[in-house]
């Protein structure tokens, strides 16, 4: 039986970073994926914010997010406009009433988000956003809620500043992980060269770190936030 997955990520790349090859396997198996992306993800790089001065950077990383989930058949993708990492000086209820939208017109049983404890404010805003808009009222439809890590954010924050990521969950994705590598090209602007953590060798090593853990060749690892078994 197909499901409806949501996927809501902070900036450009943290979609394919955080569970790319997953969204693959998903659409592979006749899966319905749709993703959100809350932030622009670019004007924080300036000292002071100015998305008309970096119109056209915007949209080059608007189109690489689209050839992006085209490559792992995204079956919808929305780009809002929230302040690259400055998420913290919006109302969090009006992030809440944003994902809350999407929660509602696509009435997912499986949400995959940020990790509560990443480096990187934008990440733990909405984090906390979708376990709110996904909160467990009487007829909800959410059925697992899942946050991933993302590399040079999850692993940055020191363990003692904040919940460190402890995956419970992981996915076996050597089928898929050739597909977020080429997703990823496709953000070839936010790619750093190794030894960075947001390389794609990185990426790479990590993926067959996460996989080995569990003793398959490679794998996408998450922190289960609730599971409720609905179905038989």
């Amino acid at each position: 039986m197909s499901r409806t997955v949501l996927v809501v990520a902070a900036h450009p790349d943290d979609e394919v970073l955080g569970c790319g090859a997953t969204i693959a396997k998903h659409a592979g198996a006749g899966d319905r994926v749709h993703v959100v992306i809350m932030a622009e993800g670019l004007t924080s790089r300036d000292a002071k914010r100015d998305r008309a001065g970096q119109s056209e950077a915007l949209s080059e990383l608007a189109q690489a997010a689209h050839r992006a989930n085209e490559i792992l058949s995204v079956a919808s993708l929305k780009l809002l406009d929230f302040p690259d990492n400055r998420m913290d000086s919006r109302d969090r209820l009006d992030v809440i009433k944003v994902v809350e939208q999407a929660v509602a017109e696509h009435r997912p049983s499986l949400v995959y988000t940020h990790h509560a404890g990443d480096v990187n404010i934008d990440h733990r805003r909405i984090h906390e956003a979708v376990v709110t808009a996904c909160r467990p009222m009487p007829g909800g439809f959410v059925e697992t809620l899942l946050f991933f890590e993302v590399p040079s954010s999850t692993e940055w924050q020191p363990p003692h500043s904040a919940a460190p990521f402890l995956p419970n969950w992981f996915e076996p994705v050597e089928d898929t992980l050739a597909i977020k590598q080429e997703a990823l090209r496709a953000y070839h602007s936010e790619m750093r060269a190794w030894p960075h953590a947001r390389s794609y060798e990185a990426v790479e090593h990590l993926a067959r770190w996460r996989g080995a853990s569990v003793g398959v060749e490679a794998a996408e690892a998450f922190m289960l936030g609730r599971r409720v078994a609905r179905r038989p």
